[in-house]
C-alpha cells in the first residue's frame, strides 16, 4: 500500500520562534504593535492601558468599561436609552493565536477610527460592544510557555491525571453528545457538566444577565476561513436559517471582492462538522438569534502557526465580515416606534 503525504512546514520550531519574537519597541498605540502576537501578560497590560485611557476621558474616542478585569466595553459617545449590545470573544481555544490578535486589533481600530469611519461610528453609536480578548487565559499562557499546540484550558480533573477541558464543548447545547468526548485526556473533552469550567460559566452568566440587550454574538476561531452560524450541535436548521445564511453569504462575498480570498459559509454542522456544547449554539438558544463563529486564516498551509505577517490581512477580512453583519443586525433590530 502506498501512503502519500506532503510536508507543509519544514521547520515548525523556527515558525514558533518567529511568532513569539518581539524585537520592536513600538508603542502600543502604533499600528505595527498589532501586527505581532502578544503574551497573556501583554494582553492584560494593554487592557489596563485602555482603561487608563478612558479615565482621561479623551475626546473623540469611545469609552471603555471594566465589567470584568479581562474584557472591555466599547461604546460611542452617543447615548441612547434603547442601546443594544454585541459580544465578541476570542481565544476560547488556546492555540488559535490569530483570534486574540484580532480582538486586540479590533479594539485599537475602533479607537483610531471612531468618528472617522462611518461604519465603526454607526456600530459604536448603536451598540455597546463587549470584547473578551482571551477567553482561555490559562491555556493561552501555557501555549506561550510549554506547548504551543495546546487547545483546552488547564483545569484538573478528579477522574484523571489528564488536564484541561475544551471550553467550546462545555456549554449547555446538546452537551457531550456526538462530536464531544467524556474522556478527560481527549482534546474535545466536554467537562464534568455544562459550565463546569469557570471561563464558560463567567461568559454564560454575563450573557444571561444581558440577554435582553445583546443582539449579536460573535466567537472568533481559527483556522479554515469560514463564516458559520448555528447549529453546530446538530444538523437541525434554526428557525431563521435563511436570514443567517444571507448574512454570512453577503459577508463572504465582500471578503472575496475586496481581498480576493474565499471563505466558506453556512450552518456549522453542515459546513464543518458536528460539535455539541458550543458557545454559539448556547447563545442562540438563550435568545441571541444573530450568533456567529468566524474561522480566520488560513486553510491549512500554516494552520495554528499563522505567521505574524498574515495578521493584518486576516484581521481586515474579519473586520469586513464583522461590519457587514453588525450593520445589518443593527438595521434588523431597530426598536419599534
Amino acid at each position: 500500500m502506498c501512503v502519500c503525504f506532503r510536508v507543509l512546514l519544514d521547520n515548525t520550531e523556527e515558525l514558533i520562534e518567529m511568532q513569539t519574537r518581539n524585537e520592536s519597541s513600538d508603542p502600543r498605540s502604533s499600528v505595527s504593535y498589532y501586527d505581532r502576537y502578544h503574551s497573556l501578560e501583554d494582553v492584560r497590560d494593554l487592557i489596563v492601558s485602555y482603561i487608563l485611557l478612558d479615565q482621561q476621558d479623551c475626546p473623540g474616542t469611545p469609552r471603555h468599561g471594566q465589567s470584568h478585569p479581562d474584557w472591555l466595553i466599547l461604546s460611542g459617545r452617543q447615548e441612547r436609552a434603547e442601546k443594544r449590545a454585541m459580544w465578541i470573544d476570542c481565544g476560547i481555544h488556546a492555540r488559535e493565536w490569530i483570534s486574540p490578535a484580532f480582538c486586540l486589533w479590533f479594539v485599537q481600530y475602533s479607537l483610531n477610527f471612531y468618528n472617522l469611519n462611518n461604519d465603526i461610528t454607526e456600530m459604536l453609536n448603536s451598540m455597546d460592544i463587549y470584547v473578551l480578548p482571551v477567553m482561555n487565559p490559562d491555556g493561552y499562557k501555557y501555549t506561550w510557555t510549554t506547548n504551543r499546540m495546546w487547545r483546552k484550558n488547564r483545569s484538573s480533573s478528579k477522574e484523571s491525571n489528564c488536564v484541561g477541558t475544551d471550553l467550546n464543548r462545555n456549554f449547555d447545547a446538546n452537551w457531550c453528545t456526538k462530536g464531544a468526548s467524556n474522556r478527560p485526556c481527549d482534546e474535545i473533552y466536554c467537562g464534568q457538566f455544562p459550565e463546569s469550567e469557570p471561563e464558560a460559566e463567567a461568559v454564560a452568566n454575563f450573557l444571561r444577565s444581558h440577554k435582553d440587550s445583546v443582539k449579536l454574538y460573535l466567537s472568533i476561531h481559527s483556522y479554515g476561513q469560514m463564516l458559520l452560524f448555528p447549529y453546530s450541535c446538530s444538523n437541525e436548521e434554526v428557525p431563521n436559517y435563511a436570514e443567517l445564511f444571507e448574512l454570512v453569504q453577503e459577508a463572504a462575498m465582500k471578503i472575496r471582492r475586496y481581498y480576493r480570498n474565499n471563505y466558506k459559509y453556512g450552518a456549522s454542522a453542515k459546513t464543518i462538522y458536528v460539535a455539541p456544547g458550543g458557545s454559539d449554539d448556547w447563545a442562540y438558544n438563550l435568545g441571541i438569534h444573530y450568533s456567529f463563529t468566524f474561522e480566520l486564516e488560513d486553510r491549512g498551509r500554516y494552520g495554528f502557526l499563522l505567521p505574524p505577517s498574515f495578521i493584518s490581512n486576516a484581521c481586515n477580512e474579519a473586520l469586513l465580515a464583522l461590519k457587514s453583519i453588525a450593520l445589518r443586525v443593527i438595521q434588523k433590530t431597530q426598536p419599534q416606534p
